[in-house]
């Protein structure tokens, strides 16, 4: 792919695994020969933890550390990971002081007149922070920073009622121009928790589920030692998950402006989740 590559933001309720499922993808797309930019748009700052084996220095932190007194470079804001995965970290403010969102809007800009972003990339992933989406978080949304949006879920209330306020986001920021929603990706966060209620919420709101990670030790166990389970369980079956989810996602073009729930149709698909419950 030429420098217009695929851009895609990842969105999720925060401890959702949206994080774990982006640098795994990151991976993934890096194995199968793609030049891969993970950007971490979350204050914790620990979306390339799992690439790099540790934390890596924040756009924010080093622009408050150097205080604007000389001329930046590459090496300053990027760093490598696991499988040549180039790794940014937007950062946050200093607890209690500052907008978390407007961090996203400031890296975006010094990425830019660094000309990171004009650098031939195949895929630039947005980690994102989908809880709350205020102006600075749907930066990768409307500002024409990514291509289409991926929401990460489990079948519990709470992710899908996150999921329906970022499809409000992409609903209002489609009409202007910005990015579309290519699917959900229901990520499991207990065994045995079966797709069926995700399947139903993508399908009341007029979009597809990609893909369905399922409760994988390996990818605790992964995560212990700070890595991917592409990188540390190559062969295992949820690494063929995700290795056939960024293909996937290479494939799709299939961007949809979807529909979003009522706060009363959320309360009746809680009822139905309840009641499914139930019977089990």
């Amino acid at each position: 792919m030429a420098k217009n590559g695929l851009k895609i933001a990842i969105y999720g309720k925060g401890g959702i695994g949206k994080s774990t499922t982006a640098a795994n993808l990151a991976a993934a797309f890096a194995v199968q020969g793609q030049k891969v930019m993970q950007i971490g748009c979350d204050p914790k700052a620990d979306s390339t933890r799992n690439l790099t084996g540790k934390r890596i220095p924040t756009v924010l932190g080093t622009l408050r550390d150097k205080e604007y007194t000389r001329e930046f470079k590459d090496e300053d804001f990027l760093f490598p990971g696991y499988a040549g995965v180039t790794c940014v970290e937007a950062g946050g403010p200093e607890p209690g002081v500052g907008c978390a969102g407007r961090g996203i809007i400031l890296m975006g800009e010094t990425l830019s007149r660094l000309g990171i972003f004009e650098k031939e990339w195949d895929v630039i992933i947005y980690d994102v922070l989908g809880d709350i989406v205020c102006g600075g978080f749907a930066v990768p949304i409307r500002e024409g920073f990514a291509d289409a949006v991926y929401i990460v879920t489990s079948a519990e209330f709470m992710p899908l009622y996150a999921a329906n306020n970022i499809l409000k986001g992409a609903i209002k920021f489609a009409h202007r121009g910005g990015a579309l929603v290519g699917g959900i990706i229901h990520n499991s966060r207990r065994a045995g928790e079966e797709s069926v209620t995700v399947e139903e919420f993508a399908r009341r709101t007029n979009i597809r589920v990609l893909g369905n990670i399922p409760y994988s030790e390996e990818i605790h166990k992964a995560e212990l030692k700070a890595k991917t389970v592409i990188e540390e369980f190559p062969y295992s079956r949820v690494s063929g998950i995700f290795q056939a989810l960024a293909e996937a996602i290479i494939e799709n073009d299939d961007y949809q402006v979807p529909n979003a729930l009522s706060d009363e149709e959320m309360d009746q698909l809680c009822n139905e989740i309840i009641a499914e419950g139930r019977k089990d």
